[in-house]
């Protein structure tokens, strides 16, 4: 028998209720992550803390269920008794009663699953085909003379519209393109009535409005044929479709998107009071500019003026400038020439005292001129005489003078003077120059000189 007290074998760890159901909340938190369950609503309670409490079941079981205001504020509806409904939910437990509960992140309607399914898809393929790229946005003008409506006539969305619109800016005309939005001919009505819009170019913004409900209400704003009419407008178009939360296809293929039917009207035209009070505060800076401007002008010609001369007294300032330059002129050339002259008159008086005695020196010259004259006609008759004397010897010299007086010259045949009969040969021809002429002859003999 074991001894209770004995403390030899460890004792198992003792849990309180309290760590029991946070272990058995963190295992199933845990073991189970966020899905989507599919239900119908019952014993739906809304507590004054704004919190949901509602069981889902289907045929045969249920479960307790629990929306905290934080997420039940974005539902977008609040759900009746009967409602099939699909909740995003965590399964846990609550902790003070240990009963097993799912708490709910989001809810929607039974079957929204699928339409949001094909909304994705239309999204996918219109994206792909280029229709919500930014570079077909279009900027809206800055001044609209018309705003289109597409909507319908007794949509609580056109009332909303009208209304900003006149408060913002009365001044704005408006053209109405009636058309169902909601039902199984609205997007066809809907895209045949921004295609009417777009041919008649009398506006120049469109606005696509609807108010607020469900996914399916919403619907007729996910067409294709609606989202491919609003990118070929010829005009701006803004999408008001539903409240802030709500997104549709045509939020995406427009130009821009308004949070509200109203929020599209406030984008659509600028308060006139804006634009008053922009030309208000226009004018006022253009008159502190202009006047500004012309004090500024006035100062420079006031400055001007002071600058400013009259002709006679500019004439007589030129006249006192132009006295002081003939003035300063004047001195400029006579200091210069009196120096010169007292340099000169130095300068002559040096060349006075050293001036030579030409009259002396004139007599003497004319004197040696005439010696000179006399030396040289007297050396000119002695060299005429000189010049006959050895004219007349030149003469006597002369060869001819010699053969007119009957001699003659003999050559051989080179030319050399033949004066000795020793230099002749028998049968030679030598050649004889006398006074008047030359003669060839041959030698027959040659005699000695005896």
């Amino acid at each position: 028998m074991i001894n209770s007290t004995d403390t030899t074998y460890p004792q198992p760890a003792v849990m309180t209720v309290s760590a029991l159901n946070q272990a058995v909340s963190r295992l199933l938190e845990r073991s189970f992550p966020l899905s989507w369950i599919s239900g119908e609503i019952s014993n739906f309670t809304r507590a004054s803390s704004g919190h949901w409490y509602f069981t889902l079941k289907d045929d045969a079981a249920q479960v307790r269920a629990v929306m905290f205001r934080g997420r039940a504020q974005y539902a977008g509806f609040v759900p009746r008794e009967g409602d099939k409904v699909e909740v995003r939910a965590l399964v846990t437990l609550y902790g003070p009663r240990g009963d097993y509960q799912i708490n709910v992140e989001a809810i929607r309607r039974a079957g929204v699953g699928a339409l949001f399914e094909a909304f994705v898809r239309l999204k996918e393929r219109l994206g792909a085909a280029g229709l919500f790229d930014q570079e077909r946005k279009r900027a809206l003008p800055m001044f609209a003379r018309a705003i289109g409506i597409v909507t319908s006539p007794q949509a609580a969305a056109l009332r909303d519209v009208l209304t900003a619109l006149r408060r913002r800016a009365p001044h704005v005309a408006v053209v109405l393109y009636p058309a169902l939005v909601q039902g199984q001919q609205a997007p066809e009505q809907i895209a045949a009535a921004i295609n009417t819009a777009s041919a008649r170019a009398e506006v120049d913004i469109l606005i696509v409005c609807r108010g607020g409900g469900s996914i399916e209400d919403l619907w007729s704003f996910n067409d294709e044929g609606v989202a491919y009419a609003i990118a070929n407008c010829a005009m701006p178009v803004i999408s008001g479709v539903g409240h802030e939360t709500d997104f549709t296809i045509a939020d995406f293929a427009a130009d821009l998107r308004a949070a509200t039917p109203t929020a599209a009207a406030e984008l659509a035209a600028t308060p006139r009071g804006d634009w008053l009070a922009s030309l208000r505060a226009d004018a006022t800076d253009l008159r502190r500019a202009m006047l500004r401007a012309l004090g500024e002008a006035s100062q420079t010609l006031d400055s001007h003026t002071r600058r400013l001369l009259s002709p006679a007294a500019q004439i007589a300032q030129q006249r006192g400038k132009l006295l002081a330059h003939a003035t300063a002129l004047t001195h400029a050339n006579r200091a210069p020439l009196a120096q010169s002259r007292v340099a000169f008159d130095k300068l002559h008086a040096r060349w006075t005292a050293r001036k030579p005695d030409v009259s002396a020196l004139r007599t003497r010259m004319e004197g040696l001129r005439c010696r000179a004259s006399l030396g040289i006609a007297n050396q000119h008759a002695q060299k005429r005489d000189a010049l006959r004397a050895l004219s007349a010897q030149l003469e006597m010299l002369n060869p001819q003078r010699t053969l007119e007086r009957g001699y003659a010259i003999v050559t051989d045949g080179k030319g050399a003077i033949l004066r000795s009969p020793a230099q002749l040969r028998p049968r030679e021809s030598v050649t004889v120059r006398l006074a008047e002429g030359g003669a060839k002859v041959e030698i027959a003999n040659v005699q000695p000189e005896l």
